[in-house]
């Protein structure tokens, strides 16, 4: 029997819609894409619905409201915060994967933005970044929502971390650029680390807020630590 007559030809291998390895091409109308000579269109792309900022403000100002009404972080489960958003379960589970990230963005509402400073005056810039801190404090010790929330963030190392990172970072970064510019104008030595200077700085207005909460903050009390530090890191 003959190759040919037994099938086994290159001819007969050949797949419907695909070039024979004799040469001959597949059937008309068959070609695989890219065979045809034609460019290959890509499907159109597949878009979900934008995340709604409304639903955003609506779960984060649901869960301020549930701690100002005394709810603990512990009761306040994801069902229970869609329930009093008015949202679905699966509208808050899109946006944060649980409690502890959801959490840490209803702390990052409660920041106010850092003060802007104009680079006009070292002494002033100093001042207005202490007393932010000084106000702060000052809202944390007034609002048992901020201290619940920032109880349960500090209490999770990781979330800690990353409000850190994002955060109170830019907040140093922030100081570390002015003091950087007296160092460059020759309003502070250039001797010492400005690290250490920043630590000089926040230091007292942090220990009063945080680790001592039954001390004052009062009014002056920026400017008070500013001429203090200032007074030891003139050239």
């Amino acid at each position: 029997m003959s190759r040919a007559a037994g099938g086994t030809g290159a001819a007969a291998d050949a797949r419907p819609g695909q070039p024979g390895q004799s040469g001959q091409p597949g059937q008309p109308g068959l070609e695989q894409p890219g065979q045809s000579g034609q460019p290959v269109q890509a499907a159109p792309e597949r878009r979900g619905r934008p995340r709604s900022a409304a639903a955003d403000t609506a779960i984060i100002e649901a869960v301020l409201r549930m701690i100002e009404n005394g709810a603990s972080i512990g009761e306040l489960s994801m069902e229970r915060i869609a329930r009093e958003a008015g949202v679905g379960k699966a509208t808050v589970y899109r946006r944060w994967p649980g409690k502890g990230a959801l959490m840490l963005d209803v702390m990052r509402s409660l920041d106010e933005t850092g003060p802007p400073l104009d680079g006009a005056s070292l002494r002033d810039d100093l001042v207005s970044l202490l007393e932010f801190l000084r106000r702060r404090g000052l809202a944390k010790r007034n609002s048992a929502v901020m201290r619940t929330v920032v109880s349960h963030v500090q209490a999770q190392p990781e979330l800690w971390a990353e409000y850190h990172n994002t955060v109170v970072r830019a907040r140093h970064e922030a100081l570390i650029d002015v003091l950087r510019r007296g160092v460059a104008n020759g309003e502070i030595r250039a001797d010492h680390d400005v690290e250490t200077i920043a630590d000089l700085f926040v230091g007292p207005m942090l220990a009063r807020a945080i680790l001592h909460e039954w001390k004052e903050l009062p009014e002056g009390l920026a400017e008070d630590i500013v001429d203090m530090v200032l007074e030891g890191v003139r050239p």
